[in-house]
C-alpha cells in the first residue's frame, strides 16, 4: 500500500530558532531552517497516523491543513514530544468511531495519564476535553492495514520507541541503537535518525554517529531529524553523502508501508 510521510517537525527541543540566538541558522532566510520540534505524520489509504505531540503541533497542524488524526504513537515522554496533546482536541471532536487511541509503551503511558490527569480521569469542568484514549504498546500494532512494529533506542540511559512501518522507520532521540534493533532496520527504503549537531552529545547522536548507523544498515534513504542551530540545512546537505540528507518542516515522502 503507498503512503505518504509527512515531516511535521525537524527541530531539536528548543526548536530553531531557538530564543535569544542571533546565529547564522536562528537568522537564516532559508524557510528550511526552521525547525519546529520533532514530529511526524504517517498518511495510507484516507488514514493518518501521528508520532509525538509536540509544542509546536497546533501550528504543524495548520500549516498541513490537518482534518483528522486517526491515531498517535508517542516515542516517549520529554516535554517536546507530548505537551501538544491537548491540541489534539478539535481533531479528537471528528475522531469517528469513538475516542482516539493514543499508543505508549507501558511506563510512558502511565507517566501521560498522570501528567495530564486532567484528560484522562475525565473530571475536568473548565472547558472541553480531548477525546482520547490510552493504549500500552506490547508489541506490533495492527492499524488500517498497517503494522507498526516499536524499535528500542538508547536515549542517554533510557530505553525509548523508535517505530518500523512497512518500508520505512523513524528514530529519533537515541545515543545508541542496539545491535538487536539495528537487525530490525534492514531492508527499509527510508530511515529516520537523530542527528542533533557534530560536536558530540550525551544523549543523542551526532551526524557522524548516525552515518555510521546509515552505513551499517544501509537504507535507500536516510533522513537526519531532530536538528540543532549548528547545521546550516544547503551547507549540511552539501555535505552529506549520495542518499542521505537533512530533514525539513513539510517535507513529503512516498512509500510502501
Amino acid at each position: 500500500m503507498q503512503a505518504t510521510l509527512t515531516v511535521l517537525g525537524s527541530g531539536t527541543s528548543m526548536g530553531v530558532p531557538s530564543i535569544g540566538c542571533d546565529c547564522a541558522v536562528c537568522t537564516s532566510s532559508d524557510p528550511r531552517d526552521r525547525r519546529t520540534r520533532p514530529s511526524v505524520m504517517i498518511s495510507y489509504g484516507g488514514h493518518h497516523v501521528l508520532i509525538d505531540t509536540t509544542p509546536d503541533f497546533r501550528e504543524q497542524a495548520l500549516r498541513e491543513k490537518l482534518t483528522s488524526i486517526d491515531a498517535v504513537f508517542y516515542t516517549h515522554t520529554h516535554a517536546d514530544h507530548i505537551l501538544g496533546i491537548d491540541d489534539l482536541r478539535p481533531l479528537s471532536f471528528l475522531h469517528k468511531p469513538g475516542r482516539m487511541p493514543l499508543y505508549a509503551d507501558p511506563g510512558a503511558a502511565e507517566f501521560l495519564r498522570n501528567m495530564f490527569r486532567y484528560i484522562f480521569d475525565a473530571d475536568y469542568k473548565f472547558g472541553g476535553l480531548p477525546q482520547v484514549e490510552m493504549k500500552p504498546i506490547e508489541g506490533p500494532v495492527e492499524l488500517f492495514g498497517a503494522r507498526f512494529e516499536p524499535v528500542t533506542v538508547i536515549h542517554g540511559e533510557t530505553p525509548i520507541l523508535g517505530f518500523r512501518f512497512g518500508s520505512a522507520a523513524y528514530l529519533t532521540d537515541h545515543s545508541e541503537v542496539p545491535k538487536e534493533s539495528l537487525d530490525r532496520l534492514r531492508d527499509l527504503d527510508i530511515l529516520f535518525l537523530d542527528a542533533l549537531r557534530y560536536k558530540p552529545h550525551p544523549t543523542h547522536s551526532t551526524v557522524e554517529q548516525s552515518l555510521k548507523i546509515v552505513e551499517d544498515v544501509k537504507p535507500k534513504r536516510a533522513f537526519f531529524t531532530h536538528i540543532c542551530h549548528d547545521l546550516p540545512h544547503a551547507a549540511t546537505d552539501a555535505s552529506l553523502p549520495a542518499g542521505v540528507r537533512l530533514a525539513y518542516d513539510g517535507m513529503k515522502l512516498e512509500f510502501e508501508i
